[in-house]
């Protein structure tokens, strides 16, 4: 997919005048497809030398980053790989000084590291380790020293891993050029060594990176540092050049399947028949041969055979759905036999669609639309703590089966953070959904949150209850600033208020005025909270819009009655 991403890397490290090296580095360059998902990390870390075990807490800090990054989901964004290894590690540190007092008293260690993925550069930082960046034959800094300064001579750390749970990373991205390089070093170096001259080392260097890299550091030796000294240095020779050929190559590695047949046989499995076709995709019953469980085989339409936009959406239906294992998410299948078509496999759910419960249910039980909703939200909670947004939320995206379980289908609209992060030439689709359950910041161009998900749920659960939707059937067509909520009351008088002002909340315009998590709508639904209870609070056009237009009612015609009688 890509041209050989090339660097140049040159590293020296040395005790210095210390009994024990406490520095730590390390540099990881994975092969492909890693490289492309996850990107290449570089970190160092200084052991802080007032604790008993500054070495192990370094070791650890960068072993853990250049192991656990590359085990985290491919779905999360860099940043929240690298903070959550990160916090991780800083709990075990503080652990393992609570728990071994004798040998482990004192884990704390400094880090700084770079993570490239794509064309992106994303730093992270703590302690006072030091990044910068040679660009144009100019060294720029890049972090920031956690250190407070009480006098010239005496300093102490602000910031380190292992000396508390509250861990607050530094973090900053910015774009990658060719020939960047970054020169990485601990307070042992930068404290000894000016940086024009670690840059006219680096300089005079430029094809011998480990040379410049071990000059730096015996410099600071001959210069007196009284620490450890470590130095890193590597260089972005070429970025990734990715071929909008090869892409499309690999994305029509496998030929669209023949038009399918009841009785047909295709990879060891036998098609029943169809379930559901569209001018996009086409679905199918099917028994697999060789352990007689009924699936799901879904095609893609060759209306679409020469669009890569639409072959990259439909590889990465499945793909999201390989990375979801939820019960109240559609399960994606792996196939061990051969395939020789573009398709995926997936569970069978034998049950009817939300659409079809709503429209055989005209007057729920509220405690059936709450069991509903809850599994709806779980399902939403999956794919929000894989960072993916579904997008596409609505009725007819929601199985129910015959023992009541609740099941989210339908991957093709679902945003991934961690592929966004990834270049491409070939345009990524951004299907809005259905206008009815589409939040309004997709209608103005503005990006999706996990709260565009939760207003599709809120807008799915008015219509449960009242078989209508809550901005009646033409909402997106007029001016979104003007849009009017319809009350559930006005429906239904019996439905209980706090139902309704939970509901209402979910699908403010504005994202943040939303619940923050769903699972606070959740609750709202099932218990009444004091704030929608309270009706000093609550407008009477709410409390009782019938009786308010009844009473605007009896005023008119009063007042028309009193203007008959004068004249």
């Amino acid at each position: 997919m890509q041209s050989e991403l090339l660097i140049n890397l040159g590293q020296s490290s040395d005790k210095g005048i210390k009994e024990e090296n406490q520095d730590s580095y390390g540099v990881l360059l994975p092969d492909s497809p890693v490289l492309e998902q996850k990107g290449i990390t570089v970190v160092i870390a200084d052991g802080v030398s007032g604790c008993d075990a500054g070495k192990l807490a370094s070791e650890s800090c960068v072993k853990s980053l250049l192991s656990d990054y590359y085990c985290t989901p491919d779905s999360w964004t860099v940043k929240t790989s690298v903070q959550k290894v990160l916090m991780a590690t800083n709990r075990w540190m503080i652990g393992m000084a609570q728990q071994s007092a004798d040998h482990h008293k004192g884990l704390a260690t400094t880090m700084s590291a770079l993570v490239v993925k794509s064309s992106t550069v994303h730093l992270f930082h703590i302690g006072d380790t030091r990044i910068y960046r040679i660009r144009n034959s100019k060294l720029e800094l890049l972090t920031n020293d956690h250190r407070f300064w009480v006098s010239k001579e005496k300093n102490y750390l602000t910031r380190a891993m292992g000396i508390d749970l509250h861990l607050e990373i530094d973090y900053s991205n910015f774009l990658l050029e060719e020939g960047d390089a970054f020169l990485l070093t601990t307070d042992g170096v930068h404290e000894f060594v000016s940086d024009s001259i670690m840059l006219s080392k680096i300089n005079a260097h430029t094809d011998n990176l480990d040379r410049a890299a071990r000059e730096i550091t015996e410099l600071a030796m001959e210069n007196g540092s009284d620490d450890n000294v470590t130095c890193q240095i590597v260089r972005f020779n070429q970025l990734p050049q990715i071929n909008e050929q090869e892409i499309y190559r690999k994305l029509t590695e496998l030929p669209f399947p023949p038009d399918l047949n009841a009785g047909m046989l295709m990879d060891g499995y036998r098609i029943e028949r169809e379930l559901h076709a569209s001018n996009r995709t086409q679905v199918y019953l099917a028994t697999d041969e060789e352990s007689g469980q009924q699936v799901v085989i879904k095609t893609p339409s060759v209306n679409y055979v020469d669009d890569p936009e639409f072959l990259d959406m439909f590889v990465q239906e499945e793909w999201v759905g390989r990375r979801i294992d939820n019960n109240h998410v559609l399960k994606i299948i792996e196939q061990t036999k051969t395939r020789r078509f573009l398709y995926y496999v997936t569970e069978y759910i034998e049950g009817q669609t939300l659409r079809h419960w709503i429209n055989d249910n005209p007057q729920p039980n509220l405690a059936d639309v709450r069991g509903i909703v809850r599994q709806i939200a779980r399902g939403l909670r999956a794919f929000h703590r894989g960072e993916m947004i579904h997008q596409d939320l609505k009725p007819e995206n929601i199985i129910i089966d015959t023992q009541g379980t609740v099941k989210i289908i339908d991957f093709g609209s679902t945003k991934v953070a961690g592929v966004e992060e990834i270049s491409t030439p070939v345009h990524r689709l951004s299907l809005l959904g259905t206008q009815h359950y589409t939040a309004p910041e997709y209608l103005m161009g503005q990006s999706a949150s996990y709260r565009s998900d939760a207003f599709s749920l809120g807008v799915i659960t008015y219509e449960m209850i009242t078989g209508k939707l809550p901005f009646g059937e033409k909402y997106g067509e007029k001016a979104l600033s003007k849009l009017k909520y319809i009350s559930m009351l006005d429906i239904d008088s019996d439905i209980p208020l706090w139902v309704d002002r939970a509901i209402r909340k979910t699908v403010k315009r504005k994202p943040t005025n939303r619940y923050e998590e769903i699972s606070e709508f959740i609750h709202d639904l099932s218990y009444p909270n004091k704030e929608f209870t309270d009706l000093t609070h609550v407008p009477l056009i709410e409390r009782a819009p019938l009786t308010v237009w009844k009473t605007i009612a009896l005023i008119s015609v009063l007042i028309n009655i009193f203007l008959a009688l004068k004249t």
